[in-house]
């Protein structure tokens, strides 16, 4: 039997379920240390692929577009304004991408008739002709009951080595005022086990300006853990165990399609009698298999007092602090049958109310985290104890990797949105002044 924690509701939400654990210490504070860097690919092994995913209808930008390598395990995704990288090892005869988004057909495309910069992928809106429903079906809390207990079959059950590329941006008012990134390998453990996932840090690079921050240290702990803690498949006991499910209301939206393939879509909500800060958003659920392809919600922050308790750790005597927005993303892809997780977002913004103070101060946090590539793990290829991250890790501010182009090398990466490209840019013309 799993050993049970005595938290509160409130604080174990905050430790276990996606809370960013936000710090704000004085300035003399120092970050922990990060792992040495490892491998760099050789630039000439692998194309770069680079593009945009759009609606071929509206010609919308499709944001978080899955791309994976045909009959292999490289993986991406598109960014927030539709536009992806891929690199793919130059001995692979004529790689062709599978692109999928819900609501839309998939489109399988041969990169050697593209171009490697501004390719444009459209993508076909799904017409959604509804089957008759099963019993399942006309339930959604039975529904998403069934989504649980199919876990062990649904999900892998072994372990699997899986490379991800971390990012973590955190912005006062409009600028930002730190940006860390990092490739990381993640231990992932099989769902049934109770074993923690472990990750250990190949590379990373981290610029902040500490001088806009209020005098203030503005930190977010934990990491690349914050995304893992996502995977509501492998953690659901904070949110979806049987109690859990006394306190949501859940109702069915319109079906869609995604991946070929028919997806119930479950609106969840607290239910009225609940006055504890939960959480509302959508489920999105594969019929064919009953597992969860993704998750798209936001925490109820009405009573912000109460919220707040469960993000702030430490604040300063002379301000209070409360949230202003919180929204939370998780997908899955599917492989031989079998699911796994694919990519994470989390968006915090957070108001500062300075007593004797004439202006107040905003800031607003994305920390996100998409696998790259993956394989079965074992014991003899497991993390080494000595190389795995904390869950209290801090990325430390090392800017180095900002002044070389071709830092990440081989690995892949979520391409920069237009803003934190520009923040790259500029932390690279400050770092050539100092030269």
């Amino acid at each position: 039997m799993k050993p049970r924690v005595d938290f509160s509701f409130n604080r174990r939400m905050s430790v276990y379920l996606y809370a960013l654990l936000i710090f704000m210490l004085p300035v003399n504070i120092i970050a922990q240390s990060q792992l040495p860097a490892s491998k760099v690919g050789d630039p000439d092994s692998f194309i770069e692929y680079k593009g945009k995913i759009v609606d071929k209808k509206s010609g919308t930008s499709l944001a978080f577009a899955s791309l994976i390598v045909k009959g292999m395990n490289i993986s991406s995704i598109s960014n927030s304004e539709g536009e992806f990288s891929l690199k793919i090892p130059k001995e692979v005869a004529d790689p062709k991408i599978i692109v999928s988004y819900i609501g839309f057909k998939n489109k399988t495309v041969s990169l050697k008739d593209l171009k490697t910069e501004k390719t444009r992928i459209e993508l076909e809106p799904s017409s959604v002709n509804l089957p008759e429903l099963n019993v399942v079906s006309k339930d959604a809390e039975l529904l998403m009951r069934a989504v649980l207990e199919k876990k062990g079959v649904n999900y892998f059950n072994t372990q699997t080595l899986m490379t991800a590329f971390y990012r973590e941006t955190i912005k006062k008012n409009r600028s930002y005022v730190s940006l860390s990134e990092a490739v990381v390998e993640i231990n992932k453990q099989p769902y049934t086990s109770y074993k923690a996932d472990g990750v250990k840090l190949y590379k990373a690079r981290k610029k902040a300006d500490y001088t806009k921050l209020d005098t203030l240290t503005f930190k977010l702990q934990g990491g690349p853990f914050n995304s893992l803690y996502l995977d509501i498949m492998k953690n659901p006991d904070y949110l979806f165990t049987d109690d859990m499910f006394n306190n949501y209301d859940f109702t069915f939206d319109r079906s869609t399609y995604a991946d070929n393939r028919l997806i119930y879509v479950l609106d969840f909500k607290q239910r009225p009698t609940k006055t504890d800060p939960l959480y509302f958003g959508k489920l999105f659920i594969d019929a064919q298999s009953l597992a969860l392809k993704s998750a798209v919600f936001s925490l109820n922050i009405t009573d912000r007092d109460a919220a707040a308790k469960m993000f702030i750790m430490k604040k300063p005597f002379n301000a209070r602090v409360y949230p202003t927005e919180t929204k939370y993303r998780m997908d899955f892809l599917e492989k031989d049958g079998k699911w796994y997780y694919s990519y994470s977002r989390i968006e915090l913004g957070l108001k500062i109310i300075w007593k004797k103070k004439l202006f107040n101060t905003n800031y607003f946090s994305t920390v996100e985290m998409a696998v790259t590539d993956w394989g079965k793990g074992s014991e003899e290829n497991s993390i080494d104890f000595k190389e795995k991250l904390k869950p209290t890790v801090i990325i430390s501010d090392e800017a180095t990797g900002f002044t070389d182009h071709q830092f990440w090398g081989e690995y892949n990466v979520i391409e920069p949105e237009k803003s934190i490209d520009s923040a790259i840019k500029k932390i690279q013309k400050q770092l050539q002044k100092k030269r």
